[in-house]
């Protein structure tokens, strides 16, 4: 399995100063890392992504938006496209993430759409996956990732050029998050998932655990098989957090 990706969703925080701050402290702490064991991935506002892609660039942290929309240009007020992404420096982007599904009403459909636009313009699509609390407590988790991963991933997709983010809906931000136990059978279930939809990736591609992590408890989910990584919110705000996390995934 590839080595762990660790993501930071930094949503609708941070202006310029203290978003390139937060970016050069990381990128600091890459490159005194002989090695490291991980990637270690930021997606800013895209207000900001610019001047952090500059002020990172060659140190080996990434960078990646919060969203695209899938036409390449055109008539979109106020979007962005996978194209001008890439061409700000960006090496991902996240895409069907429950609060564009829930703010925005984005449907299985959109979100394969984007998908499919971020990686024809070489971006590694993180698509986000994941049962609202009412889902949960009816027992249809497994069922809801089923479909929307097979409604939200594009045909192509490959290890490569996609990533899945599995995040409950009701752990986001709230300090909740499933059982080890919950989390192994919801990752395994998509990994399965995926065997059925590009048998021949999905040993490869990675799934990561989003909902609440920080540094207390990044160790024990992060063991947890089929977890190959981390989509982390609140906690990549601060760098001494999210370092730790990074860390603790190296076990």
């Amino acid at each position: 399995m590839a080595r762990k990706l660790i993501a930071g969703n930094w949503k609708m925080n941070l202006l310029r100063p203290e978003g390139t701050a937060l970016a050069r402290d990381l990128a600091l702490r890459l490159a005194r890392t002989v090695d490291p064991a991980f990637d270690l991935l930021i997606c800013p506002p895209a207000t900001i992504i610019a001047p952090i892609a500059d002020a990172v660039q060659g140190s080996g942290l990434l960078v990646g938006g919060q969203d695209c929309h899938s036409a390449q240009d055109g008539a979109h007020t106020g979007d962005i496209s996978a194209r001008m992404l890439a061409d700000l420096g960006c090496s991902h982007v996240i895409v069907g993430h429950s609060e564009r599904r829930q703010d925005h009403g984005e449907i299985d459909l959109v979100v394969a759409e984007k998908a499919a636009a971020a990686q024809a313009e070489g971006l590694v699509a993180i698509i986000c996956v994941g049962e609202t609390e009412a889902e949960r407590n009816d027992g249809r988790a497994l069922q809801v990732c089923s479909r929307q991963i097979a409604g939200s991933l594009p045909q192509g997709a490959t290890a490569e050029n996609t990533v899945i983010a599995y995040e409950p809906v009701w752990a986001i931000g709230t300090g909740r998050t499933p059982t080890t136990a919950d989390v192994a059978e919801v990752h395994a279930h998509i990994r399965a998932a995926l065997g059925a939809r590009v048998p021949s990736e999905a040993a490869g591609i990675r799934i990561l655990y989003g909902g609440s992590v920080k540094p207390g408890n990044a160790a024990e989910l992060l063991a947890v098989p089929n977890v190959d990584g981390a989509l982390v919110g609140g906690a990549s705000l601060k760098a001494d957090d999210f370092w730790a996390i990074a860390e603790a995934s190296v076990g």
